[in-house]
């Protein structure tokens, strides 16, 4: 029987969301990637309560995420009801909608239709009677926002989700669509972003909306894929998603053309006596608007090299002058 660390709220920080009363982790654990119906469950087991054991209460998922589709939810849904039961009310969940899961016009996207069925089915997935932060996964511009917001809405009124957030939203969009949950009084809080050093696209608008309308950002992909780390340092291993091209942010073009710079960023990195994941980490928090960095992990070993970021996140302005001088190399 799983009994949580007594400790685990002594060391992780927790930032608030936004103007909003709740507060997240520093670091929350994505289930993205390793936690489908091809890995090892009690690998993912592990992971998610050496989670909860070092203070990350939030879990972040989405329906479309496995492989197969659904079934990182239906895994975790095991782990809630096996272990983590008692532990509901110190738990943030999150689940999306909005990528494709089931044929036909209802499957993906923004429509209500969409949005209420993908919630149920989560909800079922997972065995939860709500989950604490819903999102749209996607922007939608065929159907009208006044729709998709209305739907995410009627989740919170139905008790099916806590808060609201959106998810790869542009400033415009964010900024029309949060007028919208204005008028509604829905308890939008929180935008869901990719983000990392080599990936800087929020900062050309939408954290500017973000800090305007007191919404909290948690960004996803913070590493790039595994290119800020020293998976790469020496060359592409035989063994590496890289080489296999499994992923399209992740091939050997992408890893070859960032050489150079991830070695001159890991040489910044040892001299703050940190990996250069670490630093990755520790730099997007750097960004005002940014309250919690997602990680993913394939085991937990790995989890807590990347929470141990949290032990250096000061930088001084010559290091973030010379990190910034080394990522405008890159084209």
């Amino acid at each position: 029987m799983y009994v949580a660390d007594e400790k685990r709220y002594e060391t992780m920080k927790y930032n608030r969301v936004g103007n909003s009363g709740l507060k997240l982790p520093a670091i929350s654990l994505g289930l993205w990637n390793n936690f489908g119906g091809y890995d090892n469950f009690e690998k993912q087991r592990e992971i998610v309560l050496g989670a909860f054991d070092r203070g990350i209460t939030h879990i972040d998922l989405a329906n479309n995420y496995g492989p197969p589709a659904g079934a990182a939810e239906e895994n975790f849904g095991r782990i809630m009801a096996q272990d983590l039961k008692p532990y509901r009310d110190e738990l943030i969940i999150s689940s999306k909608a909005g990528y494709y899961m089931w044929p036909g016009p209802y499957g993906e996207w923004g429509s209500k239709k969409n949005i209420i069925a993908s919630c149920d089915q989560s909800l079922k997935r997972m065995g939860l009677e709500y989950v604490d932060i819903f999102y749209h996964h996607r922007p939608d511009y065929d159907t009208p926002l006044e729709e998709t917001a209305g739907a995410l809405d009627l989740l919170v009124r139905q008790g099916k989700a806590l808060y609201i957030g959106i998810s790869n939203y542009d400033a415009q969009r964010t900024a029309e669509i949060t007028k919208i949950f204005k008028e509604l009084k829905t308890p939008f809080i929180i935008h869901q972003p990719r983000y990392n050093m080599f990936d800087r696209w929020i900062e050309d608008g939408l954290t500017d909306v973000l800090e305007e309308e007191g919404l909290g950002a948690i960004v996803f992909s913070p590493l790039a894929q595994g290119l800020l780390t020293d998976r790469y340092l020496d060359g592409i291993p035989e063994d590496s998603r890289a080489h296999r091209s499994e992923i399209q942010f992740l091939n050997e073009e992408n890893v070859e053309g960032t050489l150079s710079i991830v070695r001159e960023l890991n040489e910044i990195a040892q001299k703050r006596g940190q990996s250069l994941a670490q630093m990755a980490i520790a730099w997007n928090q750097q960004q005002k608007a940014v309250i919690s960095v997602l990680v993913g992990a394939s085991k937990l070993s790995q989890l807590e090299n990347n929470i141990k970021a949290l032990d250096n996140l000061e930088f001084t302005a010559d290091e973030l002058a010379a990190i910034d001088r080394i990522l405008a190399k890159k084209k």
